[in-house]
C-alpha cells in the first residue's frame, strides 16, 4: 500500500468565472497559481478578474502583484476598491489572446 507522500495529488477543479479567491490555496502554489488560472480566463474570453488575497500582512498581495508585474498579457491592475475587496483584492484587466494567424 502506497503512503500518502507516494501518492500524486489530483488536480484540483475550480470555476473559471472571473474570480480567484485564494484563501484555499497555500501561499507557495500562488506563483504558479495565479498565472494559470489567468490564461484559462483570457482562453475563456474573461478579461477582467479579482484576485482575492485578503488584507493580512500584505505579504500574498506583494507576491500576486510580483506575479503580474512578470506578466505581458497584464494590460494593468489596482486594488480592489469599495465594493471589490478593497485593499484584500486585486482587480486584473488582461490583453485578449490574438487569434492564430
Amino acid at each position: 500500500m502506497a503512503n500518502d507522500a507516494d501518492e500524486a495529488e489530483d488536480p484540483i477543479e475550480m470555476p473559471i468565472d472571473g474570480t480567484l479567491d485564494l484563501h484555499t490555496f497555500h501561499p507557495r502554489d500562488v506563483k504558479q497559481l495565479v498565472p494559470d488560472y489567468l490564461e484559462e480566463c483570457r482562453a475563456r474570453g474573461i478579461l477582467q478578474v479579482r484576485v482575492v488575497h485578503g488584507k493580512g500582512t500584505g505579504v500574498l498581495r506583494k507576491t500576486v502583484h510580483a506575479v503580474l508585474d512578470r506578466l505581458a498579457y497584464v494590460a494593468s491592475y489596482s486594488p480592489g476598491g469599495m465594493g471589490g475587496g478593497g485593499w484584500g483584492a486585486t482587480l486584473v484587466v488582461l490583453h485578449p489572446r490574438q487569434p492564430p494567424t
